[in-house]
């Protein structure tokens, strides 16, 4: 049965309703790890209807939750540590400017479709964020859009941070890998975080979700089986893996039956037990020095 059009994800950009969902859930518990007081609004009908047309949406929501409470984390201790910019690539309804403890002299550039980005502003209004932010409208598949936009971005920057959260998944190697040449011509680019997912855990989604995402052209895509060292060609190296299951059970965010995988590892070789561990993760890549990588037009 073909479900109606309004609660199925029409484009990429509306996965940014359905994490901002998640967000508002986790922002409503009395334990909650962040707090988003924007993010329901954000997620709007839209998000509701999407949430509630996903498969057990609702009960896989720790890999979100977690995702955005560590990212949080890690964008913290890299802006302490001297990043003054950070890149935020398909931003979608991103509301860390506004809700995370950032110095006022950080300059924050998000990236997104001109759409996504008036939607965001027209639902914030007139609040203020805590860092010096700045919104480019730019279609990050158009090459040359895309270059023009990071040059804007990064222009006078000392020191940035690019942050890609939940955008690779959804784009070809290809793609990925010319993305990821650019960011290494960038001179002040000197980390990128991002999160990974496993071949397996990719077939899991198509599995899980994969109808209702491809309805929108939100097809899920990139999961390399040679992990991080995909990107190791293309001018970046792995400084920082957190395995996602590691980290929800650090945050008390763990998986509907977390236990019995946990009885299965105690009888699992090292070599599966690592494999597990990078399921999915959370990386923070850093640029390669002394090489030059070859920037790649997309297919």
């Amino acid at each position: 049965m073909t479900r109606p059009s309004g609660t199925s994800i029409r484009s990429v950009s509306d996965t940014a309703h359905w994490v901002a969902m998640y967000r508002a859930a986790e922002s409503a518990r009395p334990d909650a790890l962040f707090r988003d007081p924007w993010a329901e609004r954000l997620a709007g009908a839209r998000g509701r209807a999407i949430l509630d047309a996903m498969p057990q949406g609702r009960r896989w929501s720790w890999p979100m939750v977690v995702r955005t409470a560590v990212m949080d984390e890690i964008i913290l201790r890299e802006v302490a540590s001297g990043a003054d910019t950070v890149v935020n690539l398909a931003a979608g309804l991103d509301m860390r400017p506004f809700r995370l403890a950032l110095p006022p002299a950080l300059r924050w550039v998000e990236i997104d479709l001109p759409e996504i980005l008036a939607e965001k502003t027209a639902v914030v209004g007139r609040e203020t964020a805590r860092c010096a932010l700045e919104r480019i409208a730019a279609d990050l598949a158009d090459v040359s859009a895309r270059r023009d936009a990071l040059a804007r971005a990064t222009a006078g920057a000392k020191r940035t941070l690019v942050v890609a959260e939940g955008l690779l998944v959804y784009l070809e190697p290809a793609a990925v890998a010319a993305l990821a040449g650019d960011l290494a011509a960038l001179p002040s680019a000197e980390a990128w975080l991002i999160d990974l997912a496993s071949p397996q855990l990719l077939e899991w989604m198509r599995r899980q979700w994969g109808r209702q995402v491809e309805m929108g052209a939100a097809t899920f895509r990139f999961a390399p089986e040679a992990g991080t060292a995909f990107f190791e060609p293309h001018g970046w190296h792995e400084r920082e893996f957190r395995s996602s299951m590691a980290e929800a059970e650090r945050l008390h965010r763990t998986m509907p039956g977390a236990w019995i995988y946990r009885v299965l590892g105690l009888f699992m070789t090292p070599k599966t037990r690592a494999l597990y561990r990078r399921f999915s993760g959370y990386v923070l890549l850093e640029r390669s020095r002394g090489t030059e990588p070859v920037r790649r037009e997309e297919a």
